[in-house]
């Protein structure tokens, strides 16, 4: 179950056809180094088709007793049943290693887009929402891969960036 069903106020994207659907809308907001993507609705829901039936094929011969094994077992319930996701903000982020070369500074920069929007949550509108790294950090002004310093660059222009989303609202405290 994803964030935005279980109550929190915000959910993550992971299926690759949100992202896809939400990036091929035009940016938002843009800033230096990010790039605000949004799409109102809801994230697709996967759907499996059902098994099928296959017969066992036993090197033995035909067995009379032919009960399922524990793991074909079927125990009808809510996993059954895709759940349909939850009304509310899904987001996704994208950072890719072309602009951010260590995995470290990759992390850093998820965790503070997924910190940034949690904070304005209330503010903006719901639906899909994909943040983008568009182009990387100078290497000179922050030579460490996780340093102090580029964290607070990043959640800097990430708010001023939601906060022009958002209409100027300011971010919850938290």
């Amino acid at each position: 179950m994803s964030g935005a069903a279980r109550g929190s106020p915000v959910g993550r994207l992971v299926r690759s056809a949100d992202f896809e659907r939400v990036l091929s809308s035009r940016s938002r907001v843009q800033s230096v180094h990010f790039a605000l993507h949004h799409v109102p609705g809801l994230p697709s829901v996967a759907r499996r088709p059902p098994p099928k039936a296959v017969a066992p094929k036993l090197s033995t011969g035909q067995s009379t007793n032919l009960s399922p094994a524990v793991d074909d077992c079927r125990f009808p319930g809510p996993a059954e049943a895709p759940a349909e996701p939850a009304a509310g903000l899904w987001l996704g982020a994208v950072v890719p290693k072309r602009h951010a070369r260590r995995a470290v500074t990759r992390t850093l920069l998820k965790r503070s887009i997924r910190q940034a929007v949690a904070a304005r949550a209330d503010a903006l509108p719901a639906g899909l929402w994909v943040v983008r790294l568009r182009a990387g950090f100078d290497r000179t002004l922050y030579p460490s891969a996780a340093s102090e310093a580029l964290r607070h660059a990043a959640r800097l222009e990430l708010d001023r960036l939601l906060s022009d989303a958002s209409g100027g609202a300011r971010p919850a405290a938290g």
